[in-house]
């Protein structure tokens, strides 16, 4: 073998090497990047929690609001007197995701309550009522209080009639909201 077919042979394999790599690396998909501990939210500073608590007989008046743990451990409570308004000082340090639980008197059980989960260190308000309550305890069952299960949860308690024919569900001229032309 001369220098030119030894030059040739080489320039081959490099071209073989780089097309192998140049086309493995077009089909493949960036790996996710596994994390070996995942990240938990928790409040860094006193969190202050407040919202609206309605039972199905609209607002309430009295009743008990207590932040829970996952595990039940009361953090923080506050006795509601005069409305439905609340305000509660969770501690810092909390780690979420927390329960905010209404019960209607201090001897009510745990069947007696109200609850909404709280699973985002940035929200403040969060309103207590049949609805929350339904969410909550759905997203528990499908697996824990997540957004994912969350989300989920409130999608599958909302309710949207069969057919909206009132003036509240127009929402424009169909041609354009569908990208027609005018």
């Amino acid at each position: 073998m001369n220098i030119v077919q030894f030059n040739r042979a080489i320039a081959m394999v490099c071209l073989f090497s780089a097309g192998g790599w140049l086309a493995s690396g077009c089909d493949s998909k960036p790996q996710p990047v596994v994390s070996a501990k995942p990240s938990v939210a928790k409040y860094e500073k006193i969190k202050t929690l407040e919202g609206l608590i309605t039972n199905d007989d609209g607002p309430v008046k009295t009743g008990i609001v207590k932040a829970l743990s996952e595990s039940g451990q009361v953090l923080a409570q506050i006795e509601v007197s005069e409305g439905p308004q609340y305000s509660l000082e969770v501690p810092a340090g909390t780690v979420l995701p927390i329960l905010l639980a209404y019960y209607p008197s201090a001897d009510a059980s745990d069947e007696q309550r109200m609850i909404a989960a709280v699973v985002h260190t940035g929200a403040s308000k969060f309103d207590i009522n049949p609805l929350s309550t339904r969410i909550a305890v759905q997203a528990k069952a499908m697996g824990g209080y997540t957004h994912k299960n969350l989300v989920a949860a409130a999608e599958s308690n909302g309710t949207v009639p069969a057919s909206n024919k009132t003036t509240a569900g127009f929402r424009g001229d169909p041609t354009t909201q569908y990208g027609g032309w005018h």
